[in-house]
């Protein structure tokens, strides 16, 4: 496929500049500039809700090889604010292929930059810390570049999960979803729900995948928007609630800490939490929460305790104190050894327990996957301790 390339930059609130080309002319997009070190998952990473307002530098040196197809989505539209990559492939080869990756930016007319140094983009925020910045061949000018991005908020203290979460509630059920691709995703091997189990899965900005997990146990599941109150919830009278994935500062939702307060101290339900999710729980236990400086975005972070690891997908530029932790109804489980962060908690008296890294990856690890079959066997053995 034949396109036209336009001079392009990348620059960043510090002033540093990266002068490369893109496949759109007119382009200005600013966001916070992050990179990913997976090898793939350039498709879900583009619609992932937790890269609101993101522009993304891939330090894998090409992608787009696989193409895109229809199935991969994680969600219904395209959350990031920007693509830089080293190389976009122009000849993709897949089975699973319907469309190329360039194809697929020029539809979607989807920011992007190719042809910089991603090595040295990445080393510098590493140095420096995740920064704003701008794709953009319609400004060329530094001092009206530094303008624009200088209105352009920060990550902390900016609430992201309210703009990404379903308006309303809905359902799913095991009878609506499709089978998977690959069999092994197909939770064969795992115990299925006999009785029906009622999942009130509430969304910060929720990853298809995640959902896609709890219907392949045969829970019926209803996604709520990130703010319902406890008594919305309580209506739903679920077996167990899943916290899910999200974009922005945790600690700037107020009114859905509050919530899982009132739910913790209320009901004895199985709580799982993952990601912002995790960060939120922790939150609503007294826990504080505090900015990365360059966040764990990528498919293999390892993860654990004790001589145990997993490895991990993560997406998450926060992450939670582990001195405010300290409290005799919490125990610290996992740790991301990398920077010995926060991976995991667990409640000592609840059926509760979370995890910064992401259970459900695809593409991605399936280590830490049996967590889904936990939750489940937890809602089992607390609704048969609720009937006796």
């Amino acid at each position: 496929m034949k396109c036209i390339s336009y001079p392009t930059i990348l620059y960043l609130q510090d002033g540093t500049r990266y002068n490369g080309w893109s496949y759109i002319s007119s382009l200005l997009s600013i966001g916070e500039v992050v990179f990913n070190t997976g090898m793939t998952g350039y498709q879900e990473i583009i619609t992932d809700p937790s890269y609101s307002r993101q522009i993304i530098a891939f330090t894998y040196p090409e992608i787009g090889n696989t193409g895109i197809n229809h199935e991969d989505y994680e969600s219904n539209k395209i959350h990031i604010k920007g693509i830089i990559a080293k190389n976009i492939c122009s000849k993709p080869s897949s089975w699973r292929k319907q469309l190329s990756f360039i194809e697929y930016i020029l539809d979607n007319k989807i920011p992007h930059i190719f042809g910089i140094d991603t090595r040295s983009l990445t080393k510098h925020l590493r140095k420096y810390g995740v920064m704003n910045g701008c794709i953009s061949n319609k400004i060329l000018d530094k001092d009206n570049l530094e303008k624009v991005i200088h209105k352009f908020p920060s990550m902390e203290r900016t609430n992201l999960a309210n703009l990404v979460t379903t308006t309303k509630k809905y359902q799913l059920n095991p009878i609506r979803t499709k089978q998977k691709m690959f069999s092994y995703l197909n939770c064969s091997t795992y115990n299925k729900c006999v009785l029906p189990i009622n999942i009130a899965v509430i969304d910060f900005g929720v990853k298809y995948n995640i959902l896609s997990r709890l219907i392949d146990y045969g829970c019926n599941v209803t996604v709520l928007p990130a703010n319902s109150k406890y008594e919305e919830i309580k209506l739903l009278n679920p077996d167990g609630v899943l916290l899910s994935n999200g974009p922005g500062d945790p600690s700037t939702m107020i009114d859905a800490i509050r919530n899982i307060k009132i739910l913790i101290e209320s009901v004895k339900i199985p709580i799982f939490g993952i990601c912002m999710g995790h960060q939120i729980l922790s939150l609503a236990l007294g826990g504080q929460t505090f900015k990365l400086k360059f966040g764990h975005r990528g498919l293999n972070h390892p993860t654990g305790t004790h001589q145990k690891a997993e490895i991990t997908s993560q997406n998450h530029g926060f992450a939670v104190n582990s001195k405010s932790l300290i409290s005799n109804n919490l125990k610290i489980i996992q740790f991301n050894l990398n920077d010995f962060t926060v991976a995991g908690i667990i409640h000592k008296y609840r059926p509760i327990f979370s995890v910064q890294y992401h259970p459900e990856a695809s593409p991605g690890p399936h280590d830490s996957d049996h967590l889904f079959n936990h939750f489940i066997n937890l809602i089992k053995l607390t609704k048969f301790k609720q009937n006796i």
